[in-house]
Formats: structure tokens, C-alpha cells, sequence
């Protein structure tokens, strides 16, 4: 299986469970794999099969921006979910840091990897 990424995508969104938190966006950065069969798009150099990354970089924008949530692990479920239903992908690898969450880490998160049933 082949593979379609997206490295260090930069969301400014609210997040968090803390009232300082909710006042002001904080930046995300996403690490999202894709699996896919990438052998089709080679042959026919026709983006129609393969995952178009910009359309996953919007919609996960998109998700973001629209729908605040509070944990790291309640927005990467949703945007498997996302991902996995409308790019075709049977698999998603999604990882997500949080730089400003801990003053003495580079960074925090979480990364989950979710399959069509």
C-alpha cells in the first residue's frame, strides 16, 4: 500500500478545556498518512485517482475552524472519521501537536490510526 501525506498542516483554532484557553486561537499542527493505491494516478497522471491533499488540508481546516471542541482526542477522531469517509482511503494515521499546552515541552498530543470496518 502506498501512501499520501501531509506534514506540519497549521491550524489556528480554539481548543482546550481551560477558560484561558477558549479566549483566543492556538496553533495545531497536523501529521496526517493516508493509504492509497497510488499505482492508477502514476499510469494516468490524472489527480481523479489519487487523494487530492489540498482538498484533505481544507476540509481539516475547515473542521477545525467550524466545529470547537476541547480535547486533541475528540477532534482527531473526527477528522478520521472525516478523512475516511470522504477521501478514499481504507486508512488514516493522524497526528496532532499542540505547542503552547506545555510551557516546558516543545510540544504535545496525540496521534491515533483509524481503518474502514
Amino acid at each position: 500500500m502506498d501512501t499520501v501525506y501531509i506534514s506540519q498542516l497549521r491550524v489556528d483554532t480554539i481548543i482546550g478545556v481551560y477558560d484561558f484557553e477558549k479566549e483566543s486561537k492556538q496553533s495545531l499542527y497536523f501529521d496526517i498518512e493516508m493509504d492509497c493505491d497510488l499505482s492508477q494516478a502514476a499510469l494516468s497522471d490524472d489527480l481523479a485517482h489519487t487523494i487530492d491533499y489540498a482538498q484533505v488540508s481544507q476540509r481539516v481546516t475547515e473542521h477545525c475552524i467550524a466545529k470547537p471542541v476541547e480535547l486533541l482526542e475528540t477532534l482527531v477522531e473526527q477528522l478520521a472519521a472525516l478523512i475516511l469517509d470522504e477521501f478514499n482511503t481504507p486508512r488514516v494515521s493522524i497526528k496532532v501537536s499542540k505547542p503552547a499546552a506545555v510551557p516546558a515541552a516543545q510540544t504535545v498530543g496525540v496521534k491515533i490510526v483509524r481503518s474502514k470496518n
